[in-house]
């Protein structure tokens, strides 16, 4: 299937000012269409970072936990089980062992510990059973990470066991706000923060920046003898990318810090052995490393089984011992990918017949809802997502979680708002939705196991009132055609030099080729040899079997290819684009 593409506006002026900083020029248009104007606007530097104190409750929590660390109390850390999750328990784990041991250096000093819920027994979050299971550890204080903005049931019940919570989250928050002795979180009403795309671990980490400063105010270190909390940023960075949250500048801040301490060889035992094992090179860590190689393999261990297993390979000090928990996680991402594949052929088969074509008409379907009887329920925000991709629709796949109840996770499209096209349905459909939570691209949801298609209906007329047909019509932005003599290792290096992702993505282009060779590779990748403007050039189209025309316009990111000792261009091809796409492609102002 073909699509529209559309070039990426971009001010012709800004683009040959920072074409004469020393950008490609081709570069300094994706930058321009990004908002990038100035070279300050590429200073990463942490000096940078949006300052701690304009948090809502920083201070509160702060004083809180120095207070705890200086009674030596017992600390419990409560994590979520996805990659997120898991990288903000080890910043917490990790900083507040770091910052107590200061506390009191001559006592026996606080216990700090952590404690992550395997998602097939206790569900996400905070929940009554979940502190019960908690309270038999004898916590004074519960830490949430990534997680507990939605938790009033259990905060209510740590509240009745006498013991205190203390929130550290990023999701949306409903109108009621559970009864915690403090609430981190920049995007609570009130809060002043600037950069609201904070993903848990970075509340984490500037939950610890404003303890070491409140500790600085007690007189155990000054600044010159304090702890540092820089030693966390890979896990920071990890942790961010992972969590696809938008990244604006404070996160790229955060993300280049963490890979600049990756790259020179800083980075804990765990993060560096499943580099090792996932086959990638430490030396030149980028950004799609964290996203595509390290994070799915933490995420299997919450998927499959238990993410103590992540956990646990991001705080081993122990290199040997960090490499066989990484190995660990690598078997389990295998195994993830296998049930991953048989799923996802099971959706497509059920969705064969269904009215999916391109764009969205008066009375087309708008959603997408699938379910299958042993599905794995860790595995179903992954088939969510492929879907969605494959038909560009907000998709919800459902497993089953008991007899009674059906759990599913959901992925949605630009523009359409999933979580509150979910809170339209409850206000429509009041009773069906168990619970729910999440943001605008993905969210959680827990239904009665005979509601499915109740459900299903509800979640299809809520989209068709709240939602336009014009984001149905699938289109790809492109940072427009690149001549042949741009395509070459300077452009590559200096695009492996920034950090892309989630809201600031790495530069697509597309030109049309004369497609010389094509076949397949593994039965699941399409290798094609491409012509432009007289030079061949290798290309990968990955998870593509169909074959593309003879002369194709493909969108594509050029990428530096080594083997053997030998360096060359290479093309990674994401999309095929329409006919209808080549009058936008005429090539506009150059810098």
């Amino acid at each position: 299937m073909s699509v529209g593409f559309r070039i990426r506006d971009f001010d012709p002026a800004t683009a040959r000012r920072l074409h004469a900083l020393g950008l490609p020029a081709a570069l300094a248009r994706a930058l321009a269409a990004r908002g990038i104007s100035t070279e300050a606007d590429l200073a990463l530097s942490t000096r940078l970072m949006q300052p701690p104190d304009t948090m809502a409750q920083l201070d509160l929590a702060a004083r809180l936990l120095a207070d705890a660390l200086a009674q030596e109390r017992r600390l419990l850390v409560v994590a979520d089980y996805d990659c997120d999750g898991a990288t903000a328990c080890a910043v917490a784990v990790r900083g507040l062992r770091a910052l107590a041991a200061r506390a009191t250096p001559a006592a026996t000093g606080a216990a700090i510990d952590y404690l992550v819920p395997n998602r097939f027994e206790y569900g996400y979050g905070l929940t009554p059973e979940l502190v019960d299971l908690a309270a038999q550890r004898k916590p004074d204080l519960i830490i949430t990470v990534d997680n507990g903005i939605a938790s009033i049931e259990g905060v209510d019940r740590a509240n009745a066991l006498g013991i205190d919570v203390l929130i550290t989250d990023h999701h949306l928050p409903a109108e009621r706000l559970p009864a915690a002795r403090a609430i981190v979180n920049p995007n609570q009403r009130g809060c002043a923060f600037a950069s609201k795309n904070l993903a848990g671990v970075g509340v984490m980490f500037y939950v610890l920046l404003a303890l070491r400063a409140e500790m600085r105010r007690r007189g155990h270190f000054d600044e010159t003898t304090q702890p540092r909390l820089d030693a966390l940023l890979d896990l920071v960075a990890l942790g961010t990318v992972a969590d696809l949250v938008r990244l604006d500048r404070n996160n790229r801040i955060l993300v280049q810090a963490g890979l600049e301490r990756i790259r020179r060889g800083a980075a804990q035992p765990g993060i560096a052995a499943l580099f090792r094992v996932a086959g990638r090179d430490a030396r030149t860590a980028r950004a799609s490393d964290l996203g595509f190689a390290l994070g799915p393999r933490i995420n299997a261990a919450g998927r499959l089984t238990d993410m103590t297993q992540g956990i646990a390979c991001l705080l081993s000090d122990d290199p040997d011992q960090a490499m066989a928990m990484a190995q660990r996680l690598d078997e389990l991402n295998r195994e993830r990918r296998h049930i991953e594949a048989g799923m996802q052929a099971d959706a497509q088969l059920d969705l064969e017949s269904a009215d999916l074509q391109a764009g969205v008409g008066a009375g087309q379907q708008r959603t997408i809802t699938v379910f299958r009887e042993g599905w794995h329920p860790g595995v179903v925000g992954l088939i969510a997502a492929r879907v969605k991709e494959r038909h560009h629709r907000p998709t919800i796949a459902f497993a089953r979680a008991g007899d009674a109840w059906l759990r599913g996770s959901g992925r949605s499209i630009e523009g359409v708002h999933l979580r509150d096209t979910l809170d339209l349905v409850t206000k429509v459909a009041p009773g069906l939705i168990d619970r729910f939570g999440g943001h605008a691209m993905a969210a959680g949801l827990t239904i009665a196991a005979d509601a499915l298609e109740r459900f299903r209906s509800a979640f299809e007329e809520a989209a068709q009132v709240s939602s336009d047909a014009a984001l149905y019509q699938r289109t790809l932005a492109v940072d427009g055609a690149l001549e042949a003599g741009e395509l070459g290792f300077a452009l590559v290096e200096a695009m492996n030099q920034l950090v892309w992702g989630q809201g600031f993505p790495e530069p697509l282009f597309a030109n049309e080729f004369d497609v010389l060779e094509q076949r397949l590779v593994k039965e699941a990748h399409l290798k094609l040899t491409l012509v432009l403007g007289g030079r061949r050039w290798p290309a990968i189209w990955f998870r593509r079997t169909e074959p593309v025309p003879d002369r194709a316009l493909l969108a594509y990111r050029p990428v530096i290819d080594e083997y053997g000792g030998q360096r060359r261009i290479s093309l990674f091809i994401e999309q095929l684009g329409s006919h209808s796409s080549l009058p936008a492609l005429t090539p506009g102002p150059h810098v």
